[in-house]
């Protein structure tokens, strides 16, 4: 894989930027949205200051602190939910939402292990922003390579 463009990010790097940034502009109601790995590390963030890319910029104000606040949040729930499933003999986790007085949260899972968490206001349409969030999973699944993954968390180091 060789690295291309201004930013210096792969094809692939840069392609789930551009779908995060999409997700961010296009769903009335998103107010951040980060991609978690499966080891909790942030690996893209709708938060300018972690991205090294061109950032995208929420249409609301985000959560209190960080888009890293905003993972560790995510990756907690994500193994939650998993722990549950699996004392319930449930299956694989596909999907949470936690609902507040104050805003929404979603958890979706991809392909590998990672996840994808939306923070949203209380009276965004919630089947449109899970609407978005699996054609965001559908298109990142396969992307996200283990030599992607390591790509990202790079250039997210290399952001701060």
């Amino acid at each position: 894989m060789t690295a291309t463009g201004t930013f210096g990010l792969s094809s692939e790097a840069r392609n789930l930027h551009w779908l995060l940034g999409n997700l961010v502009e296009e769903v009335p109601g998103v107010r951040s949205v980060a991609v978690v790995s499966s080891d909790g590390l942030l690996l893209l963030s709708s938060d300018p200051a972690h991205n090294a890319a061109p950032a995208t910029t929420p249409r609301q104000d985000g959560p209190r602190g960080s888009s890293a606040d905003l993972a560790t949040i995510v990756s907690g729930i994500g193994s939650l939910t998993i722990g549950a499933a699996k004392l319930m003999d449930g299956g694989g986790v596909k999907q949470t939402m936690v609902a507040m007085e104050e805003g929404s949260l979603f958890v979706m899972s991809i392909s590998d292990g990672s996840l994808l968490g939306v923070h949203a206001t209380a009276d965004c349409d919630m089947s449109v922003v899970a609407y978005h969030m699996a054609l965001f999973v559908g298109r990142a699944g396969h992307v996200l390579t283990p030599e992607v993954r390591s790509e990202l968390r790079k250039s997210l180091e290399s952001a701060k």
